[in-house]
């Protein structure tokens, strides 16, 4: 089962006013990508805790209940964080939001009333999975991908995913533990997967079609770059969960999350503010 290694952070993150949609100025596209994924963490997020506490009275390991008290803390943590940050993009005046919110609402609404708690589960522990494929990818591709961008976004993006590593085992477990089975476990990965990169996928089209760029064929490009080389990384590490025998912990921790995690055990303020000038540094690097 899993170790204790989880740590519950109550971290404080300060955004600009009004907040910039575009908080990567290079990469305005990629902006959009995050922030359509992070307008689905206040949904999704509380929709996967619903489904683990349902969970709980069928889980007679008591360390597994632990480690599952702790993920839903964490995860608690970053859908209201992630609230914090919508709250601010809103307020820069995109009016697709309150659409999206409410698609993503009545989505996680339906699956969380009309599927089965074998079902839901799966669904978490596939979006658990590839969640943890996309950490690796963004903490290894950080530099490209965050560089010199507004720093207290590229923070609160990879704060989350550094506790994506760290709780990559529970909801495995836990799916294990009540419901279990191969093809129940790759059809949850696959529909999960799908599910949220096609919502995903609405969310920064309506976002980029309301700055404009959308109809831009430069903008479409630089698009199509961004999302052929995160796919380019991603898609091995996808497939690895298709795998029978897989269980994320095969998957080692990337050095540079460890290392997140110390800095912020050390001085929480200054874990919050990186310094998004010298990503490409074994360890990370915050603002004097």
């Amino acid at each position: 089962m899993t170790s204790n290694r989880m740590t519950v952070r109550r971290p404080a993150f300060a955004y600009p006013s009004p907040m910039p949609g575009h908080w990567n100025p290079q990469r305005p596209e990629f902006s959009h990508i995050v922030n359509a994924a992070s307008l689905a963490m206040p949904y999704l997020e509380p929709y996967l805790i619903k489904s683990m506490r349902a969970a709980r009275e069928r889980i007679n390991d008591a360390q597994l209940q632990k480690d599952l008290d702790e993920y839903v803390a964490q995860e608690s943590m970053h859908f209201s964080q992630h609230r914090r940050f919508n709250d601010t993009l809103q307020a820069r005046g995109y009016r697709c939001i309150e659409a999206l919110q409410a698609r993503l609402a009545a989505d996680y609404a339906q699956l969380a009333a009309t599927r089965s708690l074998e079902f839901n589960l799966a669904y978490a522990e596939g979006f658990e999975s590839m969640a943890l494929a996309i950490g690796e990818m963004l903490i290894e591709d950080r530099e490209h991908l965050f560089g010199a961008s507004e720093g207290s976004v590229a923070s609160l993006v990879l704060w989350h995913f550094v506790e994506e590593i760290e709780h990559k085992n529970v909801a495995f477990d836990v799916f294990e533990h009540v419901a279990g089975g191969y093809f129940r476990r790759v059809y949850g990965f696959l529909y999960a997967t799908t599910h949220i990169f096609m919502l995903t996928r609405g969310g920064y089209h309506a976002l980029l079609e309301e700055d404009g760029l959308w109809q831009n064929l430069r903008s479409r490009l630089a698009l199509a770059r961004v999302l052929t080389r995160i796919f380019r990384k991603l898609t091995p590490r996808l497939l690895r969960i298709l795998v029978p025998g897989y269980s994320p912990r095969q998957v080692a921790d990337p050095p540079w999350a460890l290392a997140w995690a110390r800095l912020f055990a050390a001085a929480p303020h200054t874990a919050t503010r990186l310094d998004t000038t010298r990503l490409d540094e074994a360890e990370p690097a915050t603002f004097s």
